[in-house]
Parts: C-alpha cells; structure tokens; sequence
C-alpha cells in the first residue's frame, strides 16, 4: 500500500464516521500512537525508532516531553 493510499482510507474512515478529515491525519495518527505508548512505559529510546529519529532530542520534541514527564519518571523507578 502507498503513502497515498494509506492516507486516502484515512480520510475516507475518519469522514465516514463523522470526524472532520482536517484532524485526522496520518500523520497525527502516528504521533498520537508513539505518544500514546510512551505514555505507558516511560521507554524513550523505544519511541525514538518508530518515527525514525536520529537524535533523542527529536523525540523528546515529537512527543511534546518535558522536564515534567521526566521527574514523573523518575519518582516511578526505584533503585
């Protein structure tokens, strides 16, 4: 299947449920994957390979990570 092929049937998914195709893109969708499981196991450099991210800091800005979800981290793993 082609990039484009795979972004038509997004957008004919996403109309035919009643969602504005405008949103919905394949893109967004992929981040909000990625975001979505890092959000459950904290593992960075996991997500750093789905997008195809040379440098962490990339990741950290595709994900909208912060020093926030850091410390969260952090507190979380015990020693």
């Amino acid at each position: 299947m082609s990039t484009r092929q795979s972004a038509r049937l997004v957008d004919e998914s996403v109309t035919a449920i009643g969602l504005r195709k405008a949103e919905y893109r394949t893109h967004s969708l992929r981040r909000t994957k990625a975001a979505m499981i890092y959000r459950a196991t904290g593992n960075i450099g996991a997500i750093q390979i789905l997008p195809g991210h040379s440098k962490i800091e990339n990741t950290v800005r595709y994900l909208g990570a912060d020093v926030e979800d850091a410390l969260l981290l952090a507190e979380r793993t015990e020693i």
